[in-house]
């Protein structure tokens, strides 16, 4: 087992991506808190901790909104007493909303940016924090192809993975020497609730397979099996970078 006896956190584990990475991380050996958003998400998160458990490991489902900071603070003691400790962070929760820029209010892009990079920091930092008195760990955010790929009606989107591919990279050189990991993980165009809006329209979703060289959305899985593998010692010496997993969807001559 790639990670076992290490205590693990990830943020918006109760679908999608969150989910199967939780379920990964527990398969190979990990204790896990499962964080969910909302009482809406309780009973996913807490049936997904169950499952982990299965595995024969410790696992736990904790509420918070990663966008504020209280909540942030608590969720992370609680998660600290609960696991023994925190040493592999996953920052996962995101949201996302298909809006013009000129017609995206204030509150549109605050929304997302709250979430998806101020929600990064704040875990970030408090996981760095239980790490540096841990002398190690590994933190690895769920970015995006779009942290260097355009898309237009999504600029908040965008805006919040390039910033998370920054904060990233400073945190990497920040934390090294406290021999802390920082990387990020950026899925192309992945088979989750998120995207269903495209995987249940033919010709959208046509349109986003042709730009894919390998021809097909990838699958939540997919993405949890190589944030277990950069999150294990057989990555030690990467940090500082973003590993792509999007079936070669930033190769393709439409985004050059």
């Amino acid at each position: 087992m790639l990670l076992k006896g290490r205590k693990a956190l990830v943020t918006g584990a109760s679908s999608g991506i969150g989910k199967a990475t939780a379920l990964r991380l527990g398969r190979e050996g990990a204790d896990v808190c499962v964080n969910y958003y909302s009482d809406r998400e309780r009973a996913d998160a807490e049936a997904a901790a169950a499952e982990i458990q299965s595995s024969g490991v410790k696992a736990v489902a904790l509420p918070a909104d990663v966008g504020d900071e209280s909540q942030v603070e608590e969720l992370f003691a609680r998660a600290h007493d609960e696991l023994g400790g925190i040493d592999l962070l996953v920052n996962n929760a995101g949201i996302e909303k298909q809006i013009a820029l000129v017609d995206m209010r204030l509150e549109d892009w605050d929304a997302v940016l709250r979430t998806n990079l101020t929600g990064a920091f704040l875990c970030l930092r408090e996981a760095a924090k239980l790490m540096v008195a841990a002398s190690g760990g590994a933190i690895v955010n769920i970015s995006s192809v779009h942290e260097f790929i355009p898309w237009p009606g999504f600029a908040h989107y965008c805006a919040s993975k390039g910033g998370m591919k920054m904060l990233m990279g400073t945190a990497a050189r920040e934390l090294a020497d406290k021999k802390i990991r920082v990387l990020n993980v950026a899925p192309g165009a992945i088979a989750t609730p998120i995207n269903k809006w495209v995987l249940d329209d033919p010709e959208a979703r046509h349109a986003v397979e042709d730009e894919i060289p390998l021809g097909r959305f990838g699958n939540a899985d997919e993405i949890a099996a190589a944030v277990a593998w950069v999150a294990s010692d057989e990555a030690a010496y990467i940090t500082g970078t973003t590993v792509v997993v999007d079936g070669g969807m930033s190769l393709y001559p439409k985004f050059v």
